[in-house]
């Protein structure tokens, strides 16, 4: 009887092997990836107490270890282990993430994982295998988008490590980064992925600001600097919102017997113009700030495509919704806005 159960069980295993191949491949391979830089990772009080490494690079630490007590301290985010290890990339990206929308319609291309739900991008640890994927998906109809990662966040399973990476940026971008990828360990609500990341980038934004604050005074460089950037994007978040709607508007202007050659012409035409308009955007950040900062601007050149818009929407479409809120509901108390939103929306 057990050995008739045993071999009903490895048949089923065989089975399920054979019909979720893809998605165990890509587990594995993802498994590796993580496995890889966790492995390899120093402790932070190694770190600094090693003389091998230069002060640059210690005062940067003590910073983000700086920021995410702020985060847990004064914004109530969970405590965490992360960023508590550190992880030398040698100047080399370690994750790209790729995004696809339908070619005439700003519907994304969904993925659907075990556990933590629908997601409308994908990571790839292997640069060889993200572009295999980016070329079948494009043999598929699709438009495409790849681009490296800087961070992400295991939400809470794993203990994250600071990447050498962060380094490099500005105060205010780190103490942004750090508190986004922590409000994913405190607040992830499964098949709800534009609900997490415009909450993150929110949350991300208005920490730096306190912290900022906090630490520098808000007439310091630090501060003024980073909120004549966060002004920038907001202005350029609105032009390309706006954009997203009018292209939304002439995708669903097409008849089924449109051509795909006035397709293609009509799209591409809208694309330039909101490519072209972003011009005109007001920049009030120091030159320094903007050497420091990759710029979202787009590239005339290389138009983008329906999956750059798509990728735009799930981080920024909600930015004004959270701001209301917490606002106008909550008086500007981030605790209990915090508060409220674990007790109403349930995290993984």
């Amino acid at each position: 009887m057990w050995k008739k159960i045993g071999v009903g069980v490895l048949l089923v295993l065989v089975v399920v092997g054979i019909w979720q191949q893809e998605l165990i491949s890509y587990g594995w391979m993802q498994a590796k990836g993580q496995l890889h830089i966790l492995w390899n990772t120093e402790p932070v009080d190694e770190v600094l107490a090693d003389p091998a490494y230069p002060d640059s690079l210690k005062q940067k630490i003590e910073l983000i270890r700086e920021i995410k007590r702020f985060a847990i301290d004064s914004l109530g985010l969970d405590k965490s282990g992360s960023y508590e290890s550190f992880y030398d990339q040698h100047g080399k990206p370690i994750l790209w993430v790729i995004t696809a929308a339908e070619p005439y319609q700003l519907v994304a291309r969904q993925w659907h994982f075990p556990i933590i739900g629908t997601f409308s991008y994908k990571g790839f640890f292997e640069k060889d295998r993200a572009d295999s994927t980016v070329s079948e998906l494009n043999r598929e109809g699709y438009d495409t988008r790849i681009s490296e990662v800087s961070a992400w966040s295991t939400l809470g399973f794993l203990n994250d490590p600071i990447l050498s990476s962060f380094l490099d940026r500005r105060v205010g971008s780190l103490a942004e980064l750090i508190i986004h990828e922590l409000t994913h360990g405190t607040l992830f609500v499964k098949n709800s992925l534009e609900y997490n990341e415009n909450l993150a980038d929110f949350v991300g934004e208005y920490g730096a600001l306190r912290f900022l604050a906090q630490k520098y005074g808000k007439d310091s460089t630090p501060y003024r600097d980073y909120l004549a950037t966060k002004a920038f994007y907001e202005r350029y978040d609105d032009h390309i919102l706006r954009g997203t709607r009018k292209l939304d508007s002439l995708y669903h202007s097409f008849k089924p017997t449109t051509a795909l050659a006035v397709k293609d012409s009509l799209k591409w035409q809208t694309i330039r113009q909101i490519v072209v308009s972003s011009d005109t955007l007001s920049d009030e950040r120091s030159s320094s700030a903007t050497r420091s900062v990759k710029k979202r601007r787009l590239n005339k050149l290389n138009l983008p495509n329906n999956a750059y818009f798509i990728g735009y929407l799930t981080y920024r479409k909600q930015q004004n919704r959270f701001r209301q809120e917490f606002e106008n509901q909550f008086g500007g108390n981030f605790k209990r806005y915090l508060t409220y939103l674990k007790q109403t929306y349930p995290s993984l």
